[in-house]
């Protein structure tokens, strides 16, 4: 959990109305091989604190999708302060970072991943180096550079939510219906705004936690997929209109679940197709019930920072 997760928990648990960022598909259904070119990411950030250690280096999982076959949109607070062969880019910045990794199978392999308790509490940089090296030699995970958008700051991370990443080596999908994410054109979902009881339904794709109760968690490091009805795009909690969109979360008869911790980055998609009109990006509750927050990149800054890796609409 970052820095900036930490704090935004912490004011949930004052009672505040907070976005924080999101990272799993609540109550949703096994993708089933719907959308292999949605992956999971594991990446270290170097000067990230860690509690059961005694020095910085910390891990996360976000999601992402496949654009071509060397490039992986996802959001922005996935891609900043990644670490660059283990050093910390936070002071130049927090962008080009290469520890950062991909997976596109539905249950990523983890047997032989080096767990953490053989090394805390003072091995912390020997845990980075065992586990770099079993991700590089592994077949399916694919090492990355992470840019985030340039305006993206990790205090209110959610007006430019979103990020990409370059693969070091392309990945081509087959045997799929779509082989790649579409973005959505400029705008695209203002048309949704003239109609505020439609029944157009989005599909939320993502690797996590399936559920969060207070005494434990659920499921994880699975591909899922869930139903969900628009709510809104006037912005929420204060994010100013334009940059984000309410989704629905609850699983009931007119939809089926959510979002949660481990689906950040992973995509929203118009209905069956592959058109994506935002990124997960945050939730406003800390069991995942509720609202979920999706980053809209049908906008022209959002669009301009995608065409510079050379992705369009």
């Amino acid at each position: 959990m970052t820095k900036r997760m930490r704090s935004a928990l912490a004011g949930l648990a004052l009672g505040a109305a907070v976005a924080v960022p999101v990272w799993a598909i609540t109550n949703g259904q096994p993708d089933a091989g719907e959308h292999p070119y949605v992956g999971q990411l594991l990446f270290y950030v170097p000067d990230d604190v860690d509690s059961r250690f005694t020095t910085p280096g910390a891990w996360f999982n976000c999601s992402g999708t496949l654009l071509t076959p060397t490039i992986v949109l996802t959001a922005g607070h996935c891609t900043d302060a990644v670490g660059l062969d283990g050093v910390e880019t936070t002071s130049s910045g927090g962008d080009g970072g290469n520890d950062v990794w991909i997976n596109f199978s539905e249950v990523p392999d983890y047997n032989g991943f080096p767990l953490s308790a053989g090394y805390i509490p003072n091995n912390n940089q020997q845990r980075y180096l065992d586990r770099a090296a079993w991700l590089d030699a592994h077949p399916d995970w694919v090492r990355a550079t992470a840019y985030s958008h340039p305006e993206f700051n990790d205090g209110p991370f959610f007006l430019h939510d979103v990020g990409v990443l370059v693969l070091e080596a392309p990945v081509q999908i087959t045997g799929a219906k779509f082989s790649h994410g579409q973005l959505a054109p400029l705008g695209y979902l203002n048309q949704f705004l003239s109609s505020p009881k439609n029944t157009q339904r989005f599909t939320p794709v993502g690797y996590g936690l399936n559920k969060v109760l207070p005494i434990a968690v659920e499921g994880g490091d699975t591909r899922e997929k869930a139903s969900s009805f628009l709510i809104g795009l006037k912005g929420v909690f204060g994010i100013p209109e334009g940059v984000s969109v309410k989704f629905s979360a609850n699983s009931g008869k007119a939809h089926q679940g959510g979002t949660c911790f481990g689906d950040s980055g992973g995509p929203v998609f118009d209905g069956a197709s592959n058109v994506i009109v935002a990124v997960t990006s945050f939730g406003v509750s800390p069991n995942c019930t509720g609202t979920d927050g999706g980053y809209r990149i049908d906008q022209q800054d959002d669009l301009d920072f995608l065409a510079s890796f050379g992705v369009t609409p």
